[in-house]
């Protein structure tokens, strides 16, 4: 028990010690569980601490013995932990900032176990900002519980979406909800206080029989109190992703509405919240570090989105700086981009603490031990800028051509402020090749600041290092492409320049590109139905149906309703595809993939309406696409429509196999349950079983191929709007939608969540021409009406939802995106 241990982590030495401490006595939960608890979530829990004072709950002989408040940062911290001091009555304090994972293991080491900050974060200058997130705390009286705490939030999730606020719940570890909303930076933290309040006392007015928002204990019982005061910025709630002092080890856990929706609803205990960040990630990322968007004036990669217009360079400039970080229990990345800027120069890319610590060195990595590279720190990069290749327009930041040198994972021995050392492990047949590196502080700090890097004369192990190759500059491309793959292809894109052009195999028109379609099933029926037929299932994939016509040389592709769409996929289309000689006609389904890798319709989106040749250029660096295909419809002027699925499949097979990385062929699965397992696991839309004896019937929808979905989605028709107030003053507040059905446009309720800003531009200008005076829908009650403003009812959208009301009114339900390639007829009510 008084053992103590000196380890490193993240470049930092800590003294640890009572590692078998039990802090939590009814579960066993000891010190060093704790501690292994808050490193693996840090990439969860930093975003939505970094930058904020951090009070802490403490309880160094366990949750059975009283705990006590620390907000001064104690005496014998080290030296390297961040703190930033305010005023108080008594004097300044100096408050811990924790913005790395050394800092969490401290604070753990010393039985912080709750974690504790304001609604506001410091500026660069350490001043106290204007509050960037409103936070309301539902805590249930005696008689009322988890459920009824459920209802409450549901109702406050509506009113705050009216005013284009999205809510995000978090199941507090104690009793209650706490929900969340990202504020823009302009109101002070008294005014989000009163906002809070009469959001409040507005509930209380409309359920006093079951919130209150006044905290005397008299009024409490079989009630949930709504309480606002925690906006006040003197005030702090537990952080996200922080443990509890209870007697069990549970955790203030972001949740999905979803599971709000369950009548099961509990507390996550710490290990529950390890298994879910595994799998689903952060629900409520984008609150993460700068809630206020990417003007911001801090934050991580304020220096480097303040060199940047995203509408002028073709870099990633995101909203999330963490969106793309490493899984936990992964070696982080590097990379090192060759840039043919005003001088030849190599950046080195680091990724620590969520985005990539960046050198440029002039002279690259040198070969051997005997000479060094002089090094230059520049801003820190998104993450997002490991995959960028490409040409930055002259008169930009940083303008010229950037491709990619090596790049790869390494392992971190030492990060200091002042020396870096590590072992990368470039890409295998690389020019880099596995290697030890020291960079060196020589001269001044922070950005601009002088270093050496230094190939160590042994490796981690001390065994001597062999030399490595002079860096050499490769050429340039005229268009690099992800991954280095223009220079890899250069004979054969030279080779198809020069073939002569083939045949397309069918007239190019909507009748010819027409895709099959299927039919919505229940999982029961598709396993009834796989049983007949022998099981073949695929996954559905969350993009746009698109069909691609091959000549043998080049693709284009159409949406399903006859568009041409090949000019806004030029990763697909501008470059060779990869299919075999002959000319063809597939099938597929175009994606866009997060930074988790599952196919998002919503960041499709970006993609979807661009035309503009400087826009998509620009686009597709921060939105790739990948095609998935599952059919071929015809080969070298052979139609195969008629033929089996399982013919087509071998042909489609055939002719994809060498195919560019950005076209796919998924697999098929000989197990309806496994598919449906492998889908919920990947949280993937669902899955699509097919006949494999089944013809290919263009435009039809075909009850031998039955879409099974684990995601409630359904297509609308838009009928009118619903003005925004608050922050939506000016545009739009809510959508009003409808399903057609054999009396006209059933109304179908209203949508008010998941819009970006750039998304309610959009829908402005493209609803903006459809206004009307008359009232489009069949049953839309008075209130929804009172204020609409109608709309010609030509434009379709999808939403998730939770369920219909028996009167056919969509429950829950959030935007994903217009679909221009469904038209108003073709909609029909998911059953």
């Amino acid at each position: 028990m008084g053992e103590e241990r000196l380890v490193q982590i993240g470049g930092r030495r800590l003294r640890l010690s009572r590692l078998e401490k039990v802090l939590y006595p009814a579960t066993g939960t000891t010190k060093g569980e704790v501690i292994d608890y808050y490193t693996r979530i840090a990439p969860l829990l930093l975003p939505h601490i970094t930058g904020r004072p951090v009070t802490r709950k403490r309880w160094p002989e366990g949750v059975d013995h009283p705990p006590f408040f620390a907000k001064n940062l104690e005496s014998g911290a080290p030296e390297w932990v961040h703190r930033l001091p305010i005023e108080h009555s008594t004097g300044a304090k100096d408050y811990p900032l924790v913005d790395d994972v050394p800092t969490l293991v401290y604070l753990a080491q010393v039985a912080s176990l709750e974690l504790h900050v304001p609604q506001w974060r410091f500026t660069p200058e350490g001043e106290r900002a204007r509050p960037d997130r409103l936070v309301l705390d539902l805590d249930p009286g005696p008689g009322v519980g988890l459920p009824e705490c459920a209802r409450v939030a549901l109702w406050v999730r509506e009113i705050l979406s009216g005013m284009g606020l999205e809510t995000f719940p978090v199941t507090s570890g104690s009793k209650g909800i706490h929900l969340y909303a990202g504020l823009d930076g302009s109101q002070t933290s008294e005014q989000a206080s009163a906002l809070a309040k009469e959001l409040a006392r507005l509930l209380e007015a409309d359920h006093p029989d079951l919130v209150v928002s006044r905290m005397a204990k008299n009024l409490r019982a079989d009630k949930v109190l709504l309480d606002w005061s925690q906006n006040n910025g003197s005030k702090t709630t537990i952080a996200p992703y922080s443990l509890r002092g209870r007697e069990l080890p549970t955790v203030a856990a972001p949740r999905t509405w979803d599971e709000l929706a369950d009548p099961a609803l509990t507390q996550l205990s710490f290990d529950e919240v390890l298994e879910r960040a595994e799998r689903i990630g952060d629900p409520m990322a984008s609150l993460g570090f700068r809630a206020g968007g990417r003007a911001a004036a801090s934050g991580p990669l304020s220096a480097y989105i303040a060199k940047r217009d995203a509408a002028r360079t073709p870099e990633p400039v995101p909203d999330n700086p963490l969106a793309a970080a490493t899984p936990v229990g992964q070696p982080p990345r590097f990379v090192i981009q060759e840039h043919h800027a005003r001088r030849l120069h190599w950046d080195l890319r680091l990724e620590h603490d969520g985005v990539f610590v960046s050198w440029a060195v002039p002279r690259g990595v040198p070969p051997t031990a005997g000479r060094n590279s002089l090094a230059v720190m520049t801003e820190d990069h998104p993450l997002e800028y490991g995959s960028f290749e490409g040409t930055i327009p002259h008169g930009e930041y940083g303008g010229g051509t950037v491709t990619i040198w090596d790049d790869g994972r390494y392992d971190p021995e030492k990060w200091r402020d002042d020396e870096v050392i590590f072992t990368a492990h470039g890409r295998p047949g690389g020019p880099l090749g596995t290697v030890r590196l020291a960079l060196i502080r020589t001269q001044g700090s922070g950005e601009r600041s002088s270093w050496l890097l230094h190939r160590t004369k042994t490796d981690a192990e001390g065994r001597v290092q062999p030399d490595g190759q002079p860096v050499m500059p490769t050429e340039q491309a005229d268009e690099p492409s992800a991954g280095g793959a223009s220079r890899h292809r250069q004979t054969r894109d030279a080779a198809a320049a020069t073939a002569p052009p083939a045949t397309v195999p069918a007239p190019i028109g909507p009748a010819a590109v027409a895709p099959m379609l299927s039919t919505l099933a229940r999982p029961a029926a598709a396993r009834t139905a796989a049983g007949r037929w022998g099981a073949w299932a695929e996954m559905k994939w969350d993009g746009i149906r698109a069909v691609g016509v091959w000549d043998g040389a080049s693709l284009r592709l159409f949406a399903r309703r006859g568009t041409d769409i090949t000019a806004r996929y030029p990763e697909l289309t501008a470059v060779d595809a990869g299919l075999s000689d002959e000319p063809a006609v597939v099938d597929g389904e175009i994606i866009a993939l997060d930074a988790s890798g599952r196919p998002s319709f919503p960041l499709l989106q970006r993609r979807m309406h661009l035309t503009a040749a400087r826009q998509i250029e620009g686009e597709r660096r921060r939105t790739p696409v990948r095609y998935h295909l599952f059919d071929v419809l015809a080969v070298s002027g052979t139609d195969l429509a008629g033929r089996a699925l399982r013919e087509r499949r071998e042909v489609l097979e055939s002719i994809a196999a060498h195919t560019i990385d950005e076209i796919v062929v998924p697999p098929v699965f000989d197990d309806v349950d496994e598919a449906l397992a492998t889908a919920a696991r990947l949280q993937l839309e669902g899955i699509v079983v097919k006949d494999p004896a089944s013809p290919y019937r263009r435009g039809v929808r075909s009850d031998q191929w039955l879409k099974v979905k684990l995601t409630r989605t359904q297509e609308v028709v838009i009928g009118g709007i619903r003005p925004g107030r608050g922050g939506r003053t000016g545009s739009i507040g809510s959508l009003l939608l409808g399903i057609p059905d054999e009396n006209g446009l059933h109304y179908a309720g209203r949508v008010g969540s998941g819009f970006s800003e750039s998304t309610l531009s959009r829908l402005m200008s493209v609803l903006e021409p459809l206004r009307c005076d008359s009232d489009p829908f069949v049953g839309v009650p008075a209130a929804d009406a009172r204020d609409a403003e109608w709309v010609r009812p030509e434009l379709v959208g999808e939403v998730e939802f939770a369920e219909f009301t028996p009167g056919g009114i969509l429950r829950q339900a959030r935007w994903r995106g217009l679909r221009p390639d469904k038209t108003p007829a073709e909609v029909r009510r998911e059953s």
